[in-house]
């Protein structure tokens, strides 16, 4: 395999992956990770931080933002929301599934990243309520969360087998969204001990997940597809019949 993944090659790095665990298997929690664009330069870039290498959860590694949805989510205040498109994408073979929950993904993307990167992805606002945990300090900058930056460009659940599962929606963002930034998050002794802007070729040879890769991937093909001005289908990664499929949504 030669650069980034194709979508057969996906679906194979992930059977592989699968293949080497046997457990007992949990029902995947709601999840989202961010991914951040720059394209002021010849190449997009994107944002990536390496994760603590005494973490007992993918130790050592290069990820996108991101983290499990929250109940408190559900009732931060917003600057902009979803579009109407987008809800009904976040959606689509999820039965149960209603707006509230998605705008709640969204703003777990925009919450882990701030937890994680001190990034704020939102707006300047005139009055900012005063909420606890992370939201407090995310309103205690000034800005209200922006949803309508956001799109939504793919989901994968974590296969049975696994300690942790997540039914996480991937989506992206361009950095022109990015209102403030808060000093000092990135620590040696932090969550992500270092964060850096990278083209998709400088990914290649990084250590990365195996779900991270196969979003990488994903996210080459979002692009191009987007520069013809295409709006691509979403690709859906979950295990049936013990393997692992990529459905088109």
């Amino acid at each position: 395999m030669t650069g980034l993944p194709t979508p057969s090659e996906c679906l194979e790095l992930l059977n592989r992956e699968a293949r080497r665990h046997a457990g007992k298997s949990g029902r995947p929690v709601d999840a989202a990770t961010l991914i951040i664009l720059d394209r002021t330069g010849r190449e997009p870039r994107l944002l990536m931080g390496r994760r603590h290498k005494n973490h007992r959860f993918m130790p050592d590694v290069f990820v996108f933002p991101g983290g499990r949805s929250e109940t408190g989510d559900a009732h931060v205040p917003v600057a902009g929301m979803l579009d109407e498109a987008t809800i009904q994408r976040l959606m689509l073979a999820s039965p149960g599934a209603n707006p509230s929950r998605m705008k709640r993904l969204a703003l777990a993307a925009i919450r882990e990243t701030f937890e994680e990167t001190g990034i704020v992805i939102g707006r300047k606002a005139s009055d900012t309520p005063q909420l606890a945990g992370p939201w407090g300090e995310f309103t205690a900058t000034g800005h209200l969360p922006d949803l309508s930056a956001l799109a939504y460009i793919a989901r994968a659940i974590t296969p049975p087998r696994r300690p942790k599962r997540f039914d996480t929606r991937f989506f992206v963002v361009e950095s022109t969204a990015i209102a403030h930034q808060v000093p000092d998050i990135v620590t040696p002794d932090s969550e992500l001990t270092e964060l850096a802007w990278l083209t998709l070729d400088d990914t290649k040879d990084l250590p990365l997940p195996v779900i991270t890769r196969v979003m990488l991937g994903e996210l080459q093909g979002w692009i191009e597809a987007r520069a013809t001005g295409t709006e691509p289908a979403i690709p859906f990664y979950c295990e049936r019949h013990g393997r692992m499929e990529r459905n088109l949504i």
